[in-house]
């Protein structure tokens, strides 16, 4: 008699359970959410997008040397949505990657007018419009929005560490001389600084030009810039 009185309690809160539940989790199903319980929905809640990047500022103006001795500034490029680096052409260390991860972006949207990119020399004194030119030629570089800059050393440090807020400099023990970031600023069209939120809603400023995900970020931004 105990044993039936048990059963028919544990049945009992099944049936209720049953009830409580069953709707939910045939809910959740036809949402492509069984997964999620409370908990989770709140951590898979922070998205690196948001539906709206962030403006930074105005990115510093400049004007510089091309690779074809021709004086480019940030005039050239409004309109434009760029992206924009520092790097050195015998970079022993990150350039190479870098430069090949400009290398996709350039294929990416390759054809589209509205697309640019900048890569600043910080070595001057060594990488000349000529020497832009031939590294320009060795990456394959095919776009036309895509200039390689040279010019005065403080000139371009100043823009840099002050304007950016990109870290370069001068170092013997480093790697090549000089050590920089692997960062890419990504700039729209009406010259301000943009940049999609981290996981816990903060802006995260620059993209990192040496990871898959970065170049995977940055790309998926680029094209929410282009539609502006």
């Amino acid at each position: 008699m105990l044993k039936n009185k048990s059963y028919i309690g544990i049945s009992f809160v099944i049936l209720v359970f049953g009830i409580y539940a069953v709707p939910k989790i045939v809910d959740r199903m036809q949402n492509n959410s069984v997964v999620q319980g409370d908990r989770l929905d709140k951590v898979s809640g922070s998205k690196a997008v948001d539906g709206k990047l962030v403006k930074v500022g105005p990115a510093p103006k400049f004007e510089l040397t091309n690779q074809d001795n021709v004086k480019i500034s940030n005039d050239f490029y409004k309109g434009k949505v760029y992206v924009l680096e520092f790097f050195f052409a015998t970079c022993p260390s990150i350039c190479p990657k870098m430069n090949a991860n400009m290398v996709t972006l350039q294929n990416e949207f390759f054809g589209n007018p509205n697309f640019g990119i900048v890569s600043i020399t910080i070595d001057p004194i060594h990488d000349t419009p000529a020497v832009l030119k031939e590294h320009a030629k060795l990456l394959g570089v095919k776009s036309s929005n895509w200039n390689f800059l040279t010019g005065d050393h403080d000139y371009i440090y100043n823009l840099s560490n002050k304007g950016f807020n990109i870290y370069v400099g001068e170092n013997s023990k480093a790697k090549g001389g000089f050590e920089h970031s692997g960062l890419f600023a990504l700039i729209d069209k009406n010259g301000n600084i943009r940049c999609r939120k981290d996981d816990y809603g903060n802006p995260i400023l620059y993209y990192d030009g040496l990871e898959k995900k970065g170049i995977r970020d940055i790309q998926q931004d680029i094209q929410a810039l282009l539609k502006e």
